[in-house]
């Protein structure tokens, strides 16, 4: 038996192995290289079979993921962007809307970081989105809002970047902190985590927000630690912490944080960060009078921005700097040379956010409010909606304000009512008793005297606040049946046993409301069982039908002048 089962478990592995064995070579082939570092050529002699067997499969989740290490082991950038094309023409081949957003999005990333073409960026950017929107991969929901959240902040929409970015960072956190995700998983979520906390101190700094700033430089910091795998990101924080001391006046230390971030800002090949380094640590001179070294550091950003034609809007004051330095060595050429690239640089900032303005307004944010209900070609009518339901709100609002204040106002005119019935104790029962009349109820005087005697005890008694409190049970209590009590009360109380009950309860709970402020505290159920009542909304009713104004709003108002009186 143990035999038979041994072979039986056998059989099932060795079946599992063989319908693994495609995912099993793939995953060995990947082994030979993934470890290597980003931009090592190394790579490609392990990685061109693991393409080629994909290929052959047409297996094209498997060849995404080739291209996609393509593009990260490729050194030089108009390789990764060959790759990119490949990785978006095997993810259309594979008709998976995941596959299309991840291809799209790491080309917009090629583009952005390390082309800082932020346009041809965001158009890949927009492209993802719309594959993404409604994917269940979370990790790429987020990847695609941060990327979107960093043209807004590029674009200086630093409030709406910061709520993107505090939407990556919230997930990322959760991410990169959980234990059944596997190591890529929890690297990747960390990665994104850090980038998203980096965005946010870059909002919170233009928006004046320095001590939020500072609170998360510090946060970030502590994150890295020393940790080689996050290099990077660490030399972005502490260019943050740099500006951060340059804005205090504490320039030594600036310099100190600034140019410990240089060289992993430089080995990542981050153009635009290595312009704001070199930018600060120019500043942080300039504040230490040192000119000869600030004037050094702002042609540097000069030379990054011959190099690449981009530059930050931050930066244009590098060139204001140059030119009034010019100006005072009387150096005219070097004048007229940085007034031409200053232009220039008003130039390419100007045009990137005349389009990406436009293109991020209509093709993300109108979308993502109209759920893609609205053409981009009705902007004009969209605004006259706007203009519409803004107009209907307000008049609602009016509509909705002076319906409060005229039911303010009848509550008021009826709690005044109510409390002048009560303080000229008009709703006490007259006490004298009223000759009976034999001939209406053709009964003797002396029994119908002697029934409203009775019910004159069980009111000054306040034995009407029985619960569950009958005609049947009453006419027992008094000695009489309810046929008889019923005629009585009709003639002589001039209402019907139940009127006759509900006034006398919703009577004395008033009145107690009037002479002791306790009761005001009770909720509605309470003081419907002190009288007798056995439900709330029966209670309400009453109330309102006996008194003409609700008891909340009743209670409300006794409150308001009490509180008017002390």
């Amino acid at each position: 038996m143990i035999k038979k089962l041994f072979f039986v478990l056998f059989i099932g592995f060795f079946k599992l192995l063989l319908s693994q064995e495609g995912y099993s070579e793939y995953y060995k082939l990947r082994q030979k290289f993934e470890n290597l570092a980003e931009n090592d050529s190394k790579a490609f002699p392990f990685l061109q079979p693991y393409i080629n067997k994909a290929k052959k499969e047409k297996n094209y989740e498997k060849l995404v993921q080739g291209y996609k290490d393509g593009v990260f082991y490729s050194p030089e950038n108009h390789i990764k962007l060959k790759y990119s094309d490949s990785m978006i023409w095997a993810a259309n081949q594979s008709k998976d809307g995941d596959l299309k957003s991840i291809a799209y999005l790491e080309k917009g990333i090629i583009y952005y970081y390390h082309y800082k073409k932020f346009q041809q960026a965001l158009n890949e950017y927009l492209k993802a989105y719309e594959y993404s929107k409604n994917t269940k991969n979370n990790y790429l929901k987020y990847q695609n809002l941060y990327h979107i959240g960093v043209v807004k902040s590029y674009l200086g929409y630093y409030e709406d970047a910061s709520e993107l970015f505090k939407k990556s960072l919230e997930y990322y956190e959760v991410q990169k902190s959980r234990s059944d995700l596997g190591p890529n998983a929890i690297y990747n979520s960390k990665k994104g985590y850090l980038n998203s906390l980096h965005q946010l101190i870059i909002c919170d700094r233009n928006l004046g927000k320095y001590k939020e700033a500072d609170s998360k430089i510090k946060i970030g910091l502590s994150e890295v630690g020393n940790d080689p795998d996050y290099t990077l990101e660490k030399g972005y924080f502490l260019l943050s912490k740099g500006i951060s001391e340059y804005r205090n006046n504490r320039y030594e230390s600036a310099l100190k944080n600034l140019n410990e971030s240089l060289p992993s800002v430089k080995n990542g090949r981050d153009f635009a960060r290595l312009s704001v380094d070199y930018f600060y640590i120019g500043k942080s001179y300039f504040g230490l009078k040192n000119t000869k070294e600030s004037i050094h550091y702002f042609k540097k950003v000069d030379s990054i921005f011959q190099e690449h034609q981009f530059i930050l809007p931050e930066l244009r004051e590098n060139y204001e700097i140059l030119i009034d330095h010019s100006k005072k060595e009387k150096n005219q050429s070097q004048q007229l040379y940085y007034t031409s690239q200053l232009l220039k640089a008003d130039s390419v900032i100007s045009k990137d956010f005349m389009y990406l303005s436009s293109k991020i307004h209509k093709e993300y944010d109108t979308k993502t409010l109209l759920d893609e209900k609205d053409n981009l070609q009705k902007i004009n009518y969209l605004g006259i909606i706007v203009i519409i339901i803004l107009i209907v709100w307000a008049v609602g609002l009016v509509v909705l304000l002076t319906k409060r204040h005229k039911k303010a106002k009848e509550i008021q005119q009826k709690y005044i009512l109510v409390e002048e019935k009560f303080t000229s104790h008009q709703h006490i029962i007259e006490k004298e008793i009223p000759v009976p009349e034999e001939k209406k109820i053709g009964l003797h005087e002396n029994k119908v005297g002697e029934l409203l005697r009775k019910l004159k005890s069980f009111e000054e008694k306040q034995e009407f606040t029985q619960k569950g409190l009958t005609i049947s049970k009453l006419a027992t209590q008094l000695g009489t049946n309810s046929n008889y009590l019923s005629q009585v009360i009709n003639e002589y109380k001039k209402v019907n046993f139940n009127k006759y009950l509900s006034e006398l309860r919703i009577n004395y709970i008033t009145n107690l409301l009037f002479e002791n402020k306790e009761y005001l505290k009770y909720n509605i159920e309470t003081l419907a069982k002190e009288c007798g009542i056995a439900s709330r909304q029966n209670f309400s009713d009453l109330f309102y039908e006996i008194n003409g104004i609700r008891p909340t709003d009743f209670i409300k108002k006794r409150r308001q002048e009490l509180d008017n009186k002390e």
